[in-house]
């Protein structure tokens, strides 16, 4: 345990790394998939069953936490992590994203955005200054600078105005947070898919100076082509001994592409999400539990899988309790598929740190190859 902020690089296999981030709340090790709890839970999930898939840190949200309950209710109560009952590390993302998604509900200046609440239409400002403020008083271990993100396409100079107006929301972010021993503050890297774009952004942020940098403004519709072609190049653009996270992804094949590209860190709310609705992720590609075909199968879901479910329930089970809306489904199945994930981390992990990942990552696109992949 440390009483600060840190990243150590332990074995890189190409662009590929692994590693491990120390905070006074626990280590992370990298590379490393955060589970999405944007309103203080991680939907269908209990905090310790989360911890159990092997998650060392969670995401929060900063838009949906300061409209319900409100950032100050939560300090009040102690913090986010003991509202929602997690001790280990905590990312919240500065509420960027989602402002920017408010078509015709918000408005845009230099001094930040103004918008209508999506829950009750009451109207509210969020600027890099009151970002830091409500990240602060969540009690984050790792605070998001606010950025615009637009979305994809768009012509270059939209991105260069959004990716310029970011890099001076970065610099008042990065003042706004100040000096807070054991808390991190990274920077976002922005600029589409344009190569020169992303290399201003990124010279940008290291001049600022941050904990750690995330390559912005990607799986905002571009496509998986399109960010592998970004993230060809944009980790190595960010500094070597700083943690580098991918922003909203994604797939599993998405993950091990970034990884393969030299990203330390991702999250997605795809786990929890198609676990509600009936979609699990196994080794061999997509399985659809309410697919008639499972109806009578007494097989697991996957039988290599050491998850509750796979261990206690067969697919004839889970197709059952989904087709009947009970909540156990959700559960089960959000709990495998968020499993699944960490193992995938995990067996990522040991495949860089033995300098074997062109054959894990070979062995992990057969087995999709070679199962029943159904349709996502």
């Amino acid at each position: 345990m440390t009483d600060r902020f840190s990243f150590a690089l332990a074995t890189t296999d190409g662009a590929a790394r692994t590693g491990a981030i120390s905070s006074p709340r626990g280590e992370i090790r990298t590379p490393a998939f955060m589970p999405v709890g944007t309103a203080a839970t991680v939907k269908a999930m209990l905090p310790e069953s989360v911890r159990a898939t092997g998650a060392d840190v969670l995401l929060g949200n900063t838009y949906h936490l300061m409209l319900r309950p409100t950032a100050e209710r939560i300090d009040r109560l102690g913090g986010l992590h003991r509202f929602m009952n997690w001790e280990r590390p905590i990312l919240t993302d500065s509420g960027g994203f989602q402002v920017m998604s408010l078509a015709g509900l918000r408005k845009m200046t230099e001094h930040g955005v103004t918008f209508k609440s999506h829950i009750d239409g009451s109207k509210h400002e969020l600027t890099p200054e009151r970002s830091m403020e409500i990240q602060r008083l969540l009690g984050s271990d790792i605070v998001m600078c606010f950025d615009e993100c637009p979305a994809l396409p768009a012509d270059d100079a939209r991105v260069a105005e959004a990716m310029r107006l970011s890099m001076r929301w970065a610099a008042r972010s990065r003042d706004a947070f100040g000096d807070r021993p054991g808390h991190a503050l990274f920077g976002i890297q922005q600029g589409g898919v344009t190569e020169h774009l992303r290399a201003e952004s990124a010279e940008a942020l290291t001049q600022i100076g941050f904990d750690g940098y995330a390559v912005g403004g990607l799986a905002v519709g571009e496509g998986q082509e399109a960010m592998f072609g970004v993230l060809d190049y944009a980790p190595a653009q960010l500094p070597v001994d700083k943690p580098r996270y991918l922003m909203g992804v994604g797939k599993p094949d998405d993950i091990v592409g970034a990884v393969k590209r030299g990203i330390d860190m991702m999250d997605c709310v795809l786990p929890s999400r198609s676990g509600r609705t009936g979609q699990a992720f196994t080794r061999r590609g997509v399985v659809n539990i309410k697919n008639a075909r499972h109806q009578d199968d007494p097989r697991p879901l996957d039988e290599g899988c050491s998850c509750p479910a796979c261990q206690n329930y067969s697919r004839a089970y889970l197709h059952h309790v989904f087709r009947a809306q009970e909540m156990i489904s959700g559960m089960l199945l959000t709990w495998h598929n968020l499993h699944y994930y960490q193992k995938l981390m995990a067996g990522m992990r040991a495949a860089i740190a033995e300098h074997r990942f062109a054959a894990w990552e070979a062995d992990f696109h057969a087995a999709r190859a070679d199962g029943d992949i159904e349709p996502l």
